[in-house]
């Protein structure tokens, strides 16, 4: 079977939907390498390359000057062209997208992460609400399966783009090999001097934005001596959360890292002693299972689908409470036996977001159609 992919985000996103798009082409070609995989790339990067995927891996680019000029083009109308020379058994578009014009011979999947412009439209400009609902519209209504990350965005698929929900399947997202490897003392310790990270802190990955909901976290720590460290890509949010650290005596607690590597990062969180994701609203939450893979215990939100990363040892609190999770955390966070609980019961249910599961059920999807 040969199955085409959206490869945008793969080569060009460092966050979630390129890790989504990595992790997927890599779990499918290692466990069934006898498929072939071509990966549409509407220009070089320099981010991301095929290095370490297998042999059936595959990059198509442009292959005309009008094309390499009018990417956003080539992505919407032309690519298709390609994928019907090519006899592309299934089209999978990774990121709410399927190009006009595929041949109704090829079976096409679509993988929606989350409709969050809809449920939150005051944190989206009116433009791109539109075309956002328009592309996500057309591609579930085209596909011939709906992919979501999580029970509760197959809810929203269901309830606002009209879809049918046995048209709607829910497989769930892996994570980077990197978060399951044991690391030497060496190794840990490298990273904890090169970081200067606190004997003891709390953990905090994902784009720094109002959603994910960073001050909620800031404002836990006040008046205690706790540490705080912070992963991820700076909005204009930023701005807030800093002042609110600057005018609250805050600096020398809250700690922000960045151009870390991939090691690095497994590591930091390995040594974290809590991670906590107190966001409004998600699709999934890979960070979450990052935090379960490294033993890491986990504190988020009630509601959305936290619960279906988090697992039943994860502990909820609601978004808007600092009360909660004050106490949540302080729960946890001097009581050993409660610590090592939650991290043996959370490893134990990570598991279901293995490569070989995760394999599994993709493969069994494309057989359907095929």
């Amino acid at each position: 079977m040969t199955v085409g992919y959206d490869g945008k985000r793969f080569f060009h996103n460092n966050t979630g939907l390129g890790n989504y798009s990595r992790s997927l082409i890599k779990v499918l070609s290692s466990h069934f390498p006898s498929n072939e995989y071509l990966l549409y790339n509407p220009k070089k990067s320099k981010k991301y390359n095929l290095n370490g995927y297998e042999n059936c891996v595959t990059e198509i680019l442009p292959s005309n000057f009008f094309s390499k000029k009018l990417t956003n083009l080539w992505r919407l109308i032309f690519m298709s062209h390609s994928i019907n020379k090519k006899n592309i058994t299934i089209y999978h578009g990774l990121s709410g997208e399927i190009p006009i014009g595929i041949s109704q011979k090829v079976k096409k999947i679509v993988t929606i992460h989350d409709l969050i412009f809809v449920r939150y439209p005051h944190l989206y400009s009116y433009f791109d609400r539109k075309i956002h609902f328009w592309k996500f519209k057309h591609a579930a209504q085209k596909a011939d399966i709906v992919i979501a990350i999580s029970e509760q965005t197959k809810k929203d698929i269901a309830a606002f783009l009209k879809i049918k929900e046995d048209k709607i399947k829910v497989i769930y997202q892996g994570c980077n090999s990197v978060y399951k490897k044991t690391f030497s003392e060496t190794e840990l310790n490298t990273t904890a001097v090169k970081y200067n990270l606190p004997e003891k802190y709390i953990l905090n990955v994902g784009t720094i934005e109002k959603r994910k909901n960073l001050l909620l976290l800031i404002k836990s720590i006040q008046n205690t001596d706790r540490h705080v460290v912070v992963i991820g890509k700076k909005t204009a949010y930023y701005e807030d959360v800093k002042k609110y650290i600057e005018s609250n005596n805050l600096v020398s607690q809250v700690h922000f890292l960045k151009d870390l590597t991939l090691i690095e990062m497994a590591i930091v969180y390995q040594k974290a002693t809590l991670f906590v994701y107190p966001s409004v609203f998600e699709g999934f939450g890979i960070p979450i299972i990052e935090a379960l893979y490294s033993r890491t215990p986990v504190i988020t939100s009630i509601g959305s689908c936290f619960a279906e990363a988090g697992g039943l040892n994860s502990i909820y609190i609601n978004p808007k409470s600092e009360t909660e999770l004050k106490i949540a955390i302080s729960t946890v966070w001097d009581n050993q036996e409660i610590l090592e609980n939650m991290k043996q019961k959370g490893f134990e249910y990570v598991q279901k977001f293995n490569d070989d599961v995760l394999a599994n059920n993709w493969i069994k999807v494309y057989q359907t159609l095929i």
